[in-house]
C-alpha cells in the first residue's frame, strides 16, 4: 500500500499511529511559544501526530495549540496522536501516575494516545528534575523497570493513556519487560535515535519480531544541543549522498532522509518551528526512493550518535543486570 500523509501503522494493542510526527523538543534557550506555533501549523497543514514530553517543559503551549485548532475546526481531539513521556524522577510506581496528571494538567487534555518511558534510567525522585551530588554527578535511584512498567499499565488500565511504551531502550531492556511475569500488556514502540548515520538495523530487526513499532527522533540529525551533541560531529543533511539523490528526486535533503526511514517501516518524527519546512516535510509522501537508492542511503550508516547518553552508563549497566 502507497505511503499518504494519513497513513497509520497499527499498535500491536490495536490503535493506530500516523507515520510521520512533529517533534517539539527545543534547546531551554528557545522561546516555549515557539513549539505552540508549530503545532498550530502542523495540525493545519495536515499532520496528525504531536510528539512531546513532561520533561520538554512545553506542554502548556503545545496543549494550548492543539485545543485552539480544535476549537476552530481544524482536528477533532481523536484526529490527534498525542505522545507524551514519563520522566526520570518519576519512576517509583506511586509517582507514575503524578508525573502524567502533571501533563494532563498542562496540555488540558483527557487523555494522551501514547505515553513513553523516556529513557530507561531512573534519577533520584524530587523536584530537581536532573539531581546531581556535590561533585555534579547524577544522583541515581534504582527502581525494577518492571515495576514502572506495571504502574505504566494501570495508567491504560484507567483510560488516562491509550497505548504504553518505551523510549531509548535496547533489546535487553526491552527483554526485561517483556518477559516479565504477569505482564499485561507490551510496550507498543520503541521510540529512539535513528537516521542515516545511525539506522538501528538490528533493533528495528528485534522490534518487529516482537509486533513493536520503531519510532525515529534524530531523523533529520538533532537539534545539535550544545548539552547533548558534540558540535564537531559532522552535519547529516550536508551528506553528500543524502544530497546527491535528493538532487536527483528534485527534494530536500531532510524530505530524502525521511523517506528512507518511512520505506523501512520506521515511524518518523522530524522536528522544525520554520512553517515553510513543517509544510515541507509533509510532501516526504510525493516521491518514492529505489531499491538502489535504499541500498545506497542504507550503507551510509556509521552506528553514530548524535545524543550522548554515555554519561550515564553506571545506571544503564544495573539495568541490564537487574536484581532478579
Amino acid at each position: 500500500m502507497a505511503l499518504t500523509k494519513h497513513s497509520r501503522i497499527t499498535l500491536n494493542d490495536g490503535h493506530k499511529i500516523p507515520v510521520v510526527g512533529l517533534g517539539t523538543y527545543a534547546p531551554q534557550e528557545c522561546p516555549k511559544s515557539l513549539a505552540g506555533e508549530a503545532v498550530k501549523v502542523a495540525l493545519e497543514v495536515g499532520y496528525r501526530h504531536i510528539d512531546s514530553a513532561f520533561i520538554y517543559g512545553n506542554e502548556v503551549e503545545v496543549g494550548q495549540a492543539i485545543r485552539e485548532k480544535i476549537a476552530d475546526g481544524t482536528v477533532k481531539r481523536e484526529d490527534v496522536f498525542y505522545t507524551s513521556k514519563l520522566w526520570s524522577t518519576y519512576h517509583t510506581p506511586q509517582l507514575v501516575r503524578t508525573c502524567l496528571e502533571k501533563s494532563l494538567k498542562d496540555l488540558q487534555l483527557d487523555y494522551i494516545d501514547l505515553y513513553l518511558i523516556h529513557i530507561p534510567i531512573e534519577f533520584k525522585p524530587g523536584d530537581d528534575l536532573f539531581p546531581t551530588d556535590e561533585s555534579g554527578k547524577p544522583i541515581y535511584h534504582n527502581t525494577d523497570i518492571r515495576d514502572t512498567w506495571k504502574a505504566m499499565e494501570d495508567l491504560k488500565e484507567a483510560g488516562l493513556v491509550k497505548s504504553i511504551g518505551v523510549s531509548n531502550f535496547n533489546h535487553k531492556q526491552l527483554e526485561l519487560i517483556l518477559n516479565m511475569p504477569g505482564l499485561r500488556y507490551k510496550p507498543v514502540c520503541n521510540q529512539v535515535e535513528c537516521h542515516l548515520y545511525l539506522n538501528q538495523s538490528k533493533l528495528l530487526e528485534f522490534c518487529k519480531s516482537h509486533d513493536i513499532v520503531l519510532e525515529a527522533y534524530g531523523v533529520l540529525g538533532s537539534t545539535r544541543d550544545v548539552k547533548w551533541v558534540d558540535q564537531s560531529l559532522p552535519i547529516l543533511l550536508d551528506d553528500p549522498v543524502l544530497n546527491t539523490i535528493a538532487k536527483k528526486h528534485g527534494r530536500t535533503p531532510a524530505q530524502v532522509a525521511m523517506r528512507q526511514m518511512l520505506q523501512r517501516g520506521i515511524v518518523v518524527l522530524a522536528k522544525s518551528f520554520k512553517p515553510e519546512r513543517i509544510k515541507q516535510n509533509l510532501e516526504v509522501f510525493k516521491f518514492e526512493l529505489s531499491e538502489e537508492e535504499m541500498k545506497i542511503l542504507n550503507g551510509q550508516n556509521l552506528d553514530q550518535r548524535f545524543v550522548d547518553i554515555s554519561r550515564y552508563a553506571k545506571q544503564l549497566f544495573r539495568i541490564f543486570f537487574p536484581k532478579l
